[in-house]
């Protein structure tokens, strides 16, 4: 028979912190240096410059905390975003404050896009390729929506962010929440149903899909493809305040409008009822000065055309004395005109006398010149001086002895008559005969 109070007295009682250091120590030894491989997710930087994450097994569903040190950060160069495969190298340590198993990096390099991330992608590319995102099927917001629906879930602090931004700035707006699961597996059945029944009500003019930030598996439930479709066929137009700014979802890519987080689509949708009301304020009274600048203006206009009425005759004499003044600056205009136009004329009768009588004297001049050249010309001025015109019995004139034969009858033109001549003899110059020969 064994006794129970002496075995217990044998086996040793931890404390908690003995017990968690010495499981750290056994940690840190046996792994002082490993490398892991997995996908990354709820990647968060501190302000102090470390980076905290969890690396996923996708095929096991199992998670470990990692840290890296803002040194390692630096030293890694590598911008990881959530979702991304990497391979981390360090040592594996236990948190001693809370007992957490954690992994220290100490270098991390990519090892290739995640699964998930890369579900992501070729779906986006699928939906983007059927135009579901195209900028020319976005519908714009209203500008004063009376009734505003929001799709969220009734625990999660979006819809108190939207509910109380929409109280400060527009109170009168109605709100018509449609609840739904914004996670989990049943999230995305969850989220068609309730856009679905807005639709079917039709009692909203905008529908805003929000919920609070999270990894990419937290909010995978907006990358579904029906959701995407129930956003593109919902009749009213839909603002999407999925996260915080730095997620993007395909519920994002296919609303009309993206907001970056749940408030920012709260004030994207609703007015700011004291700035419009100031804005109308304003108008109104500046319409108000208009109005009575406008009657003031037509009350004297009033007033001018009463009194011209009230003394006709006034208007009549006025009128008579504007057409005599008109009628005599017609006559002095016509006046003035005929005698510039008798000046004119004038002027030109003289240019036109003093351009006759020039040519006319350069006319005399000329034909005094011609006269003295005709007569320095004249073949009778010629035979006055003694000479005679000897022409043949043809009358051809006789310019050479050549064509003279003894015998021959000629004709001599004398000045005052004429004479026949018989040619005795002929006799050739010396000149000619030494030509000749």
């Amino acid at each position: 028979m064994v006794d129970t109070s002496t075995a217990t007295q044998l086996r040793p009682v931890w404390g908690v912190a003995e017990l968690i250091g010495s499981v750290a120590t056994l940690v840190q030894t046996s792994f002082a240096a490993c490398s892991v491989r997995g996908e990354i997710s709820g990647f968060m930087r501190a302000g102090s410059g470390h980076c905290y994450f969890n690396l996923k097994d996708p095929q096991a569903g199992v998670t470990l905390r990692c840290a890296m040190f803002r040194r390692a950060a630096q030293l890694s160069g590598y911008d990881a975003k959530e979702g991304d495969a990497v391979e981390l190298r360090g040592r594996l340590a236990v948190y001693e404050p809370r007992g957490e198993l954690q992994f220290i990096v100490e270098s991390m390099q990519r090892s290739g896009a995640g699964a998930l991330y890369e579900q992501f992608l070729r779906l986006r590319a699928k939906l983007e390729g059927e135009g579901l995102f195209d900028a020319q099927t976005k519908r714009a917001l209203p500008v004063f929506p009376l009734r505003i629906g929001v799709v969220t879930s009734l625990a999660g602090a979006a819809l108190h962010d939207v509910a109380t931004t929409l109280a400060r700035r527009s109170p009168h707006v109605r709100v018509i929440v449609y609840p739904s699961l914004v996670q989990g597996a049943d999230a995305p059945v969850a989220l068609c149903d309730a856009i679905a029944l807005a639709a079917a009500r039709a009692e909203v003019d905008v529908l805003i899909l929000c919920r609070g930030g999270g990894s990419l598996e937290d909010l995978w439930a907006f990358n579904e493809e029906r959701v995407v479709r129930a956003i593109r066929a919902a009749p009213m137009p839909v603002l999407s305040g999925v996260g915080h700014e730095t997620d993007l979802t395909l519920a994002d890519l296919a609303a009309d409008v993206r907001a970056a987080t749940p408030t920012a689509a709260a004030e994207l949708v609703a007015p700011e009822t004291i700035a419009a009301h100031e804005e109308l304020t304003a108008q109104a009274a500046a319409m108000s000065r208009r109005m009575h600048a406008a009657v003031d203006t037509a009350t004297q206009r009033l007033d001018r055309n009463a009194l011209r009425l009230a003394r006709p005759g006034e208007a009549v004499r006025r009128r008579s004395h504007g057409l005599d003044l008109l009628a005599q600056r017609l006559v002095s205009a016509l006046h003035r005109d005929l005698a510039a136009r008798r000046t004119r004329s004038d002027a030109a009768g003289a240019r036109i006398a003093s351009a006759l009588t020039l040519v006319s004297t350069r006319m005399a001049h000329r034909l005094d010149a011609a006269a003295v050249r005709l007569a320095a010309v004249d073949p009778r001025r010629v035979l006055a001086r003694g000479y005679a015109l000897l022409a043949d019995a043809s009358g051809r004139p006789v310019t050479s002895v050549a064509t003279v034969t003894s015998g021959q009858a000629l004709l001599a033109t004398l000045a005052d008559g004429e004479a026949e001549l018989l040619v005795a003899s002929t006799r050739a110059s010396s000149a000619a005969r030494k030509s000749t020969s």
